[in-house]
């Protein structure tokens, strides 16, 4: 696949990086949306809840003798006909996740980086070095970077220092990831993504594994 321009922070061009043919692919906008709506359904909190009979408040006294009254029968007046009454098969606190198979999770993320390269918004730096962890040291950075709206920053766990973390945790719209706990979902949520160059090297490494494998497991089962 072809070469992409690893840049430094003021923008000028210092180097070069070659994508594996795993960044070749078509976007697969179908497993992008599972790996969103698997991200968001774990978002949930989950906490909404109703009374049902046992819980809303109200005696249990039968409330007027069973025959003779001429009026309708009835047990109690927490019962699900009144108003006031439970509430049937109402909403329980309950967790929203659910398993979502490692393969298809990194099938979407090569998707995400694809869009990504293809639309023109994916930006490798040599590293995210600065003299001092200062904000607006980074907001001068990414304004010359052209990712003047909202961007992604990842950097590997290795490489990762307290001034890029202190200099753009305050930044507006602006995330920073580690390469390894990167998720389709930032990628499409932020305008610009902006890897380091060995941030992408961890992560291109980790999915060309991940498609070696599954080859592997291809030939096996054939």
């Amino acid at each position: 696949m072809a070469n992409i321009n690893v840049v430094n922070l003021t923008g000028a061009k210092v180097g070069e990086f070659e994508l594996d043919d795993v960044f070749a692919g078509e976007v697969n906008e179908a497993l992008l949306w599972e790996a969103v709506k698997h991200y968001r359904a774990s978002l949930r909190q989950g906490t909404h809840a109703t009374k049902n009979r046992k819980l809303v408040s109200g005696a249990g006294k039968k409330l007027w003798k069973q025959k003779g009254t001429g009026r309708a029968r009835v047990g109690s007046i927490r019962t699900p006909l009144w108003r006031g009454g439970g509430t049937v098969h109402g909403p329980q606190p309950r967790s929203y996740e659910y398993a979502f198979p490692r393969k298809k999770l990194l099938g979407a993320l090569r998707s995400a980086i694809a869009s990504k390269i293809a639309d023109g918004k994916f930006t490798v730096v040599e590293n995210f070095d600065v003299s001092e962890g200062k904000t607006k040291l980074y907001r001068t950075a990414l304004n010359k970077l052209e990712a003047k709206k909202t961007a992604l920053l990842v950097e590997s766990s290795q490489q990762l220092s307290e001034k890029l973390y202190l200099g753009s945790r305050n930044l507006q719209g602006v995330e920073l990831v580690l390469s390894s706990e990167v998720h389709p979902y930032d990628l499409l949520k932020y305008e610009h993504a902006i890897f380091s160059k060995a941030a992408l090297e961890a992560l291109q490494e980790t999915l060309k594994k991940s498609v070696s494998k599954r080859k592997h497991a291809e030939k096996e089962a054939a």
